[in-house]
């Protein structure tokens, strides 16, 4: 029998955990978002030294600027348990009711996507929120009576990328603050890259990663995602992490200079070729590049809006002179 290379063994990086080695564990490794988080510290050290449950927070803003790694420096600086959950898998009231009641004094919970919470557990969570008690209804009809159980004080902390779809009273009750992400410069993204380098044991220099900086859309989250797939490459290929390494990895993963993914172009080049360049709406784009509504609303057109090469107008979205330029030299 032909004998076998060794495998090697499974690490934390394999099993698929890499994303939470990168995730910054200090305020001080958190960069960017300075005011958030100078709020936060003066928000979360007066409710530490009271001895408080610090207030509800709401964090708002695209995918992939940091909202989750906020709440997890929140639970530490409150030097408590986090528990998290997502307004998709709370589907019934009974859900909600079975989350709330097992939590202990001071926890933190933090509920991703809070905006697909249904009306009916957004009123469950109103009173649990605002006088720390869970109402529930036990019996059907005239008989039906109502049931005060008293919580643990706790904080919530929201993420939402559409706080439009979140009620006046849910978001009103956010009484700690609702703060909005912003998207990074490339400096700060370039910084973010260098601190991932070194935990990943790649030796790049400050220009390398100012060039994935550039093509990154403005994210953290895409950005260690880039330079994971660099050094994925860079590995196979038996080379050191060079500027053709970087080429060849977003040519492979077909992102342009300025970081337009494949559907970013495809939304350009339907606005461009199929409507004259607009007015046109976000379900015609949808139609003609077969994506989803809310995938072009919170994924694509916030980075081509910040770009400059689409603009919203009260008739639809418009292609700017700047977007015309960019399918020119693709």
């Amino acid at each position: 029998m032909a004998s076998q290379t060794p495998r090697p063994s499974i690490t934390r990086d394999d099993a698929g955990n890499l994303d939470q080695t990168l995730r910054p564990q200090t305020w001080e490794e958190y960069i960017g978002q300075a005011k958030i988080k100078e709020n936060l510290r003066i928000l979360l050290t007066a409710a530490r030294e009271r001895g408080h449950a610090a207030e509800h927070i709401l964090l708002y803003g695209p995918p992939g600027l940091g909202k989750t790694t906020l709440a997890h420096l929140v639970a530490k600086t409150l030097g408590t348990n986090m528990r998290t959950t997502s307004g998709p898998a709370i589907e019934r009231v009974a859900d909600l009711a079975a989350i709330l009641t097992n939590l202990t004094p001071g926890d933190v919970l933090f509920i991703d996507e809070i905006h697909r919470l249904s009306k009916s557990i957004e009123e469950v969570l109103y009173p649990a929120m605002e006088s720390g008690v869970l109402d529930i209804i036990i019996g059907k009809g005239p008989s039906a009576r109502t049931v005060q159980l008293e919580l643990p004080p706790f904080t919530l902390v929201a993420a939402t990328t559409r706080i439009s779809l979140l009620s006046a009273p849910l978001r009103s009750r956010f009484s700690g603050g609702t703060f909005r992400l912003e998207f990074y410069s490339d400096e700060e993204i370039t910084s973010i890259l260098a601190r991932s380098a070194e935990l990943l044991q790649i030796a790049s220099e400050h220009p390398l990663l100012s060039g994935i900086a550039k093509r990154c859309r403005a994210t953290p989250r895409t950005a260690n995602y880039l330079l994971k797939r660099c050094r994925d490459l860079a590995q196979i290929e038996g080379g050191a992490f060079n500027t053709d390494i970087i080429d060849r990895t977003f040519g492979l993963l077909d992102i342009d200079e300025i970081g337009l993914t494949r559907p970013d172009r495809a939304v350009l080049e339907a606005i461009i070729h199929k409507f004259g360049g607009g007015p046109v709406g976000l379900n015609t784009i949808a139609a003609a590049t077969g994506e989803e509504e809310s995938t072009i609303e919170d994924v694509i057109e916030p980075y081509l809006i910040r770009q400059g090469l689409i603009e919203r107008t009260p008739r639809g979205r418009v292609a700017t002179s700047e977007a015309y330029k960019h399918i020119q030299t693709i």
